[in-house]
């Protein structure tokens, strides 16, 4: 058994290190030359750029707001060292990058690996003592949950794919393996939001630009500082005169703490009050357009130039959410907004409530046509522990005592931090995956459908299945006729084309379609 009371072995940490992998070889002129093209009589190369429409287009298009030329140019990044939290506070936090980022759902994180900030923002060693304690402790913790729980995944999964003492030896070590997975998926709860991540970033030339100019709008200024910061010094490098000539630098003073002057209890009433309105579900819905039914039918006809005599309300609806009527709906590349029937859904829209955990939240904001309206920890803290625990750790007295164990040791450390005078900012990088956030959500239909095909996979996280669960619930409700064809691929899929299940070899082994949504998730 593991002594999670011991600090363990040290922190590895070391600062940021970013990469560029792949750009633009001329990003600068490139724009020039695109700016050009919309004013001549054929097409600008960058080639023929000068200085002088350098300097005038330059400065005509940057500062009067036409940014798009400087969106033709993006830049590949690899991240390293970077932190769970700025990932999840500012990198992830609006919809225009692309990342592929390490999992810790199915990479067994070994070592712990975790940002650690410079000594100039401690007050003193015993600060950065208690900080780095309290993330080996957090490691420990995810070890011995990884180990008590397997067997309870094992178990689980035993009895889904019906394993026996005659069962294929390669079944036995299929079913090792994914019960391995799904127990470091819950183990993973614990570890801090400090820990380290690995990604693959591209953004274009314009976000780059914004994301320098807004890196103190998060919880993490100073990390994202310091990765924004080099990201731009590696576009200087190849193209100083993408920054230089205008002279872009980060914002000091944000409205969101000049105008909060958050109450020492500001964050437990906010989430007391904030539950309350859930009335117990994951997410409520909140808001709708009151007559989505109409309007997408009066949307599609003007698509395909119907009267309502032609095509009633119904009909409508049933061309465009029934797969075996279109074929849309059965494609796996998402081409919803290139189908021109298919934007009529665009027009119905829902706002939700939810809360889930910082680990479960940071894969729901990947899902960037469904915005959030997503907290700033350092000005929503709690003193008491405030955290999500999954199903698996609740049905399993032991592990739940060590998770609760857990998540407490790292509250403790964060307040003694906030006591001593350390910088929110950096205290709640001690925060676990399992913290609490609470968020608002708004997308079109035609958004949420991809979501909720995709969410409501057995394969789902289980906290974004839930939720999507309870706003397909409600959805039905309040439009019944929208929801008759909605859910995971294999209940669209049914009946209709092969293969009924796409995850191919990931199949969770239940059939879904058959009862969906009555069918129980058990792991």
């Amino acid at each position: 058994m593991f002594d999670s009371t011991r600090p363990g072995e040290l922190v590895e940490t070391a600062p940021p290190r970013v990469t560029l992998r792949n750009a633009f070889s001329h990003p600068f002129d490139s724009a020039i030359a695109a700016a050009r093209t919309c004013y001549a009589p054929r097409l600008i190369g960058p080639e023929e750029i000068t200085d002088k429409q350098r300097v005038n287009i330059g400065a005509a298009t940057f500062h009067s707001g036409h940014h798009t030329v400087y969106q033709h140019a993006h830049f590949e990044f690899g991240l390293e060292n970077v932190s769970r939290q700025f990932v999840w506070s500012f990198l992830h936090a609006h919809p225009f990058y692309n990342s592929e980022q390490q999992s810790q759902r199915y990479v067994r994180l070994d070592r712990a690996q975790a940002y650690v900030p410079p000594v100039s923002l401690f007050f003193d060693e015993k600060c950065k003592e208690i900080y780095e304690g309290a993330v080996a402790r957090a490691w420990n913790y995810y070890r011995e949950l990884s180990s008590l729980l397997i067997g309870d995944t094992r178990n689980i999964l035993n009895d889904i794919w019906h394993i026996g003492p005659m069962s294929h030896p390669k079944r036995f070590q299929k079913i090792e393996r994914s019960a391995e997975k799904r127990a470091i998926e819950i183990a993973r709860y614990v570890l801090p939001l400090a820990a380290f991540t690995t990604m693959v970033h591209t953004l274009s030339g314009i976000v780059l630009h914004r994301l320098w100019r807004m890196c103190a709008a998060s919880d993490t200024p100073s990390e994202a500082r310091a990765v924004i910061g080099a990201m731009v010094a590696h576009v200087k490098e190849m193209d100083a005169q993408f920054f230089d000539r205008f002279g872009t630098e980060p914002l000091d003073e944000l409205p969101e703490w000049k105008n909060v002057q958050p109450e020492p209890s500001a964050g437990e009433a906010f989430a007391r009050e904030f539950d309350a309105q859930l009335n117990g579900k994951t997410s409520k819905l909140v808001d709708h357009s009151p007559n989505a039914v109409r309007v997408i039918a009066e949307s599609y006809r003007a698509v395909a130039g119907l009267t309502a005599a032609q095509c009633p309300d119904s009909e409508a609806i049933d061309r465009l959410l029934n797969p075996a009527r279109n074929l849309y709906r059965l494609e796996t590349l998402n081409v919803g907004v290139h189908a021109p029937m298919m934007r009529a859904l665009q027009h119905a829209n829902y706002t939700f409530a939810k809360k889930i955990s910082h680990t479960a939240d940071s894969q729901d904001q990947r899902h960037r046509m469904v915005p959030g309206s997503r907290p700033l920890l350092t000005l929503a803290d709690t003193r008491d522990p405030d955290y999500i625990t999954p199903a698996l750790l609740a049905a399993n007295p032991r592990a739940k005592e060590v998770y609760d164990r857990a998540v407490h040791d790292a509250w403790n450390a964060k307040n003694q931090l906030l006591d001593r005078g350390v910088p929110a900012e950096i205290a709640l990088y001690l925060l676990p995956n399992a913290k609490s956030i609470r968020l608002y959500e708004s997308g079109s239909l035609l958004h949420l459908i991809h979501k909720w095909t995709m969410r409501t996979c057995f394969n789902a996280q289980e906290e974004i299945y839930q939720a999507s669960m309870d706003e397909i619930a409600q959805l039905r409700e309040i439009h019944p006729e929208l929801t008759r064809y909605i859910g995971p691929p294999c209940h669209i899929r049914a009946g209709i084309t092969t293969p009924i299940c796409t995850e191919g070899s990931h199949f969770c082994g239940i059939k879904v379609w058959l009862d969906f949504p009555n069918v129980t998730r058990r792991i």
